[in-house]
């Protein structure tokens, strides 16, 4: 796997706020998460638009796509959450409102998973070593319930291509888990990789080559995680120093005190995720929690189709 420069990277977009999530579609749109109160799209030919709700300000932080055009918004606001479903003509309903701040939300099936990163309140108490109390909901014709818990600060997560596995970053705890699809919900957790120095893992995506790409915040790196589950640094746009204190910090439990610092960087600002997409799958798209654009790459494999892949706009 070859590291790329930032020479390879461009930014796409503009004055988007705090554009943390990024899905691609077949059709060459690229959907952007956005704090303005639900979600931007990004036309092939550059063009945006802007798709809010009415009546109520969706923070959106994690979003699915739905196969009747429709979108599934996590609300990340101070002290409340739930999920949200948009229309493109700006009508918002309730999906499940009764949640803590809400990370995010991925559809596989008849089955929504949202994940809930943790029950403090401000969230930022949870980002220290051990604490887990995050946790996975499924909503399917079952029910809505509790599937997994004890989870350490819970984020992105996403059904591989296989159908088999349910794969959830724990940022704080430094690791990806992954959960055996079952009738009734999820097996039990296994560790699929944990990560060492300075790596706290966000986005999550997966290529044609059963590799898995993690985005680290703060640090602002890009890895592969190979199926033989070797770990390649493809990208890191940081500052040592900060990356140091930022490590420093969790590992005293000073970051759970701090606010959220601003990542120095030379051109992407706290990389929080990464999605395939163009003719081929082999484009990355990078969403970032500080900036007011996201950023594209070309991919060194081609990317696995992601749910959404064909549903197509008007």
């Amino acid at each position: 796997m070859i590291q790329s420069g930032l020479d390879k990277v461009y930014p796409l977009g503009q004055k988007l706020d705090r554009p943390e999530c990024v899905h691609c579609t077949a059709q060459g749109d690229v959907f952007v998460s956005d704090w303005r109160g639900g979600v931007t799209r990004i036309r092939a030919d550059g063009s945006q638009q802007l798709i809010a709700g009415k009546g109520k300000l969706v923070k959106t932080n994690g979003f699915a796509i739905l196969p009747d055009r429709s979108f599934l918004l996590a609300h990340l606001d101070e002290r409340e959450g739930g999920v949200w479903r948009l229309e493109l003509d700006g009508t918002l309903t309730p999906f499940h409102e009764d949640l803590p701040p809400t990370n995010f939300v991925h559809v596989h099936g008849d089955r929504t998973y949202i994940t809930v990163s943790t029950r403090l309140v401000p969230r930022t108490l949870a980002r220290k070593p051990g604490w887990a109390d995050g946790f996975i909901v499924c909503v399917d014709r079952r029910g809505t319930r509790v599937v997994a818990e004890g989870l350490g600060f819970t984020n992105e997560c996403k059904v591989d291509p296989s159908g088999k596995w349910l794969y959830v970053n724990e940022t704080f705890g430094k690791r990806i888990s992954r959960f055996r699809l079952t009738a009734e919900g999820l097996g039990e957790r296994h560790t699929y990789a944990e990560f060492g120095h300075g790596v706290f893992p966000d986005g999550l995506d997966f290529d044609a080559e059963g590799g898995i790409w993690i985005t680290s915040i703060f640090s602002n790196r890009l890895i592969r995680v190979a199926p033989d589950r070797r770990q390649t640094v493809v990208l890191e746009d940081n500052d040592p120093a900060f990356v140091e204190r930022m490590e420093a910090m969790f590992t005293s439990g000073e970051l759970a005190k701090a606010g959220t610092p601003d990542v120095p960087a030379k051109m992407i600002r706290n990389l929080s995720s990464s999605a395939f997409g163009g003719p081929d799958l082999r484009t990355l798209y990078l969403g970032c929690l500080q900036d007011s654009r996201i950023y594209r790459m070309p991919s060194p494999v081609e990317g696995a189709r992601p749910p959404h892949w064909d549903v197509r706009f008007p």
